[in-house]
């Protein structure tokens, strides 16, 4: 079903106008801290925005369209709580002060939207041509699902690397030693230079659309609907800028997170495959219902959380009994 273009200009004029609100209460007056509590309002906000869009896509196109869009929502937000990780180092590394912290993110964001827009619209575009690249995306989604495994049971940590984008903007504008409040360029003896601001924008905004690599062909895996692609991705990524606060050091403790990921990213490679054979007309390759891969995520990812925080507490009672039998 092609969807109509005042549509797509109706959503994303009102993702707009949110943002732009959210922008507005969040930074007026002097910069200050975001809060738990603030997270958490907004974090509420953003996930009942998303039911009420599902549920106008429910009433306007059916439960398909929608079961289709809470699948991808439930998938881009899992996969962006992972991403949050790298977020974190970002920001360490960068040394951003807390109180200007929200605002990197929230234009970072705004970037990566960007970015995914073009993303999604040239996927859209090469999936209908070239009906092969559901292989390859099954392939790659299976091939990360194996490496985020290897890398868990490895015990290596993520890292950020500076991508070539963000080193061609440290080498082509001059930049300031340190950081000029939330300004992201600043006039220092008459000449214009960038502060650290722009360079720790670009790089949460660069490195999203590196996560993409892997979560577009996964939404494509649940979707073939460029408008429910779209929208997934973008309310996933409005609300990731309260949930990296509202989380906080909660990362830490979701150690089974990355078993939950992999798994899910699997299914929907194997899911794509299957689906691409099928519709080659093979005759024993099933058409994996929305529904299934819907309760497939959302059982996952329940679990793998309960998992973690059960494990978490179990860990810090032993280490408080090891503490309390040394200090005896």
């Amino acid at each position: 079903m092609s969807v109509p273009t005042w549509a797509w200009i109706a959503v994303i004029g009102g993702l707009l106008v949110v943002l732009a609100i959210d922008l507005w209460i969040v930074d007026r007056g002097e910069a200050r801290e975001f809060s738990m509590r603030q997270a958490g309002y907004w974090v509420t906000f953003y996930v009942i925005l998303a039911a009420i869009f599902g549920a106008l896509l429910w009433a306007t196109s059916g439960p398909d369209k929608a079961g289709e869009f809470f699948a991808g929502y439930i998938t881009e937000y899992s996969l962006s709580v992972d991403n949050l990780f790298i977020f974190f180092i970002i920001m360490s590394r960068f040394a951003v002060p807390r109180a200007y912290q929200h605002k990197v993110l929230l234009v970072g964001i705004l970037l990566a939207l960007v970015m995914r827009g073009i993303f999604i619209a040239l996927g859209a575009a090469a999936l209908e041509r070239f009906s092969w690249l559901f292989y390859v995306f099954g392939a790659f989604l299976v091939y990360t699902a194996i490496n985020l495994v290897r890398q868990h049971l490895k015990g290596e940590e993520e890292e950020f690397n500076e991508n070539i984008l963000l080193r061609w903007v440290r080498k082509a504008f001059p930049t300031t030693d340190g950081y000029v409040g939330s300004k992201v360029t600043v006039k220092v003896d008459g000449r214009r230079m960038v502060t650290p601001m722009l360079i720790v924008m670009v790089a949460i905004g660069t490195t999203d659309l590196l996560f993409a690599l892997d979560s577009i062909p996964a939404i494509f895996g649940l979707t073939k609907d460029p408008f429910v692609v779209f929208t997934a991705n973008a309310f996933a990524l409005m609300g990731l800028r309260q949930l990296y606060f509202l989380l906080g050091g909660l990362l830490q403790r979701l150690v089974y997170i990355s078993y939950g990921l992999a798994f899910i990213l699997g299914f929907i490679g194997v899911k794509l495959i299957m689906e691409a054979l099928h519709a080659s007309e093979v005759s024993w390759a099933p058409e994996v219902p929305i529904w299934v891969s819907l309760t497939v995520i959302g059982v996952t990812m329940v679990t793998t959380t309960v998992a973690s925080l059960i494990k978490a507490r179990i860990d810090a009672r032993e280490g408080e009994e090891t503490t309390q039998s040394r200090a005896s």
